[in-house]
């Protein structure tokens, strides 16, 4: 059984909810981030900075932002400094009341422990069992997406199955993702997808419209993830079980309006930290970029700190202090 903790975290920024309830947002934070080495062997790269602000935090602002009742990050051993990271804003950036307190209400945040790198498809599994009824979202927080928040454009579109957010690359970077075969023309941004190629060879892809880390997704694919054989590197592929299932459940690929960065390697992050300073109007004159393919949302996010109760799975209770996660 996964262990971890809760956090009861609110927004005071008011947000346009979809129609269809995201209730849970899965983020998986267990990776070594080894493309962003020598940082990486001290520090966690969900923590490394955005400019102003860490690439977690831009993570958590999306979530809160389509009114999420859960948020479960999947963490690693080693890489307790995140749960850190989130207990210890806690009470030393605003100062709401004890009666502001006791009328908030948002989010729950479990942490569930990831026992090996086995892959992403294995860090969803490990949270079946803390995952709130209906379809929920998963958020890698290394593609940090500037602009409209990218899950509630997904939710506002989503109809049932699987949505995977896309964006279109060029030939020579298909390599580099998940590919869509595409099932049909698009409509209001969805493309109906008829199957995935992972990081196919140059010259060999399907289209060149690729995946990028939001999904949507039915509960059908924990059945699918169950069933699934290890893929590449040994580890089980979200994409294998998504392609699985989809014989059963529609999928969908919807290409937002935002900016992406990979802030999973030292280019990414430089270029997203100098589109958030552009965006927070620290300095004039900032330099052009050019898309990785967009409001750095600060709204505010208040978290409680947890109290550890008796239970075997990963329950925690609230406390009484606000954070700013900014």
């Amino acid at each position: 059984m996964p262990k971890g903790n809760i956090f009861s975290l609110h927004q005071t920024a008011e947000t346009s909810l979809p129609d269809t309830p995201i209730r849970t947002v899965i983020i998986p934070a267990a990776g070594k981030g080894t493309r962003l080495l020598p940082a990486t062997k001290v520090t966690a790269k969900e923590l490394l900075p955005v400019f102003d602000r860490v690439v977690l935090d831009f993570a958590i602002d999306e979530a809160i932002g389509i009114g999420a009742e859960r948020i479960i990050v999947v963490i690693s051993t080693e890489k307790v400094a995140i749960q850190a990271y989130l207990s210890g804003h806690v009470g030393t950036l605003t100062g709401a009341s004890a009666n502001d307190l006791s009328r908030s209400t948002g989010p729950e945040m479990i942490f569930v422990f990831q026992d090996q790198p086995r892959g992403l498809g294995h860090a969803v599994l490990c949270c079946k069992e803390v995952t709130l009824p209906g379809p929920f979202a998963v958020l890698l927080p290394d593609d940090i997406i500037l602009g409209p928040n990218c899950l509630a454009e997904m939710a506002a579109h989503y109809q049932g199955g699987h949505m995977v957010a896309a964006m279109q690359v060029r030939p020579e970077e298909t390599s580099q993702y998940g590919i869509f075969r595409l099932g049909g023309l698009p409509r209001d941004n969805c493309f109906p997808v008829a199957g995935m190629v992972e990081k196919p060879p140059v010259g060999e892809a399907p289209s060149s419209i690729a995946a990028v880390g939001r999904y949507i997704l039915d509960p059908v694919i924990f059945d699918a993830l169950e069933k699934t054989h290890p893929g590449k590197g040994g580890e089980l592929q979200l994409t294998d079980a998504i392609a699985l299932s989809s014989a059963a459940t529609s999928v969908v690929a919807y290409k937002f309006s935002g900016t992406r960065h990979d802030c999973g390697n030292h280019e990414g992050l430089l270029a997203a930290g100098l589109a958030r300073q552009a965006m927070a109007g620290q300095v004039s004159g900032a330099l052009p970029l050019k898309p990785t393919n967009s409001d750095a949302s600060g709204g505010e996010v208040r978290a409680m700190l947890p109290t550890v109760m008796p239970s075997p799975a990963v329950r925690v209770g609230r406390a009484t202090a606000v954070a700013d996660i900014q």
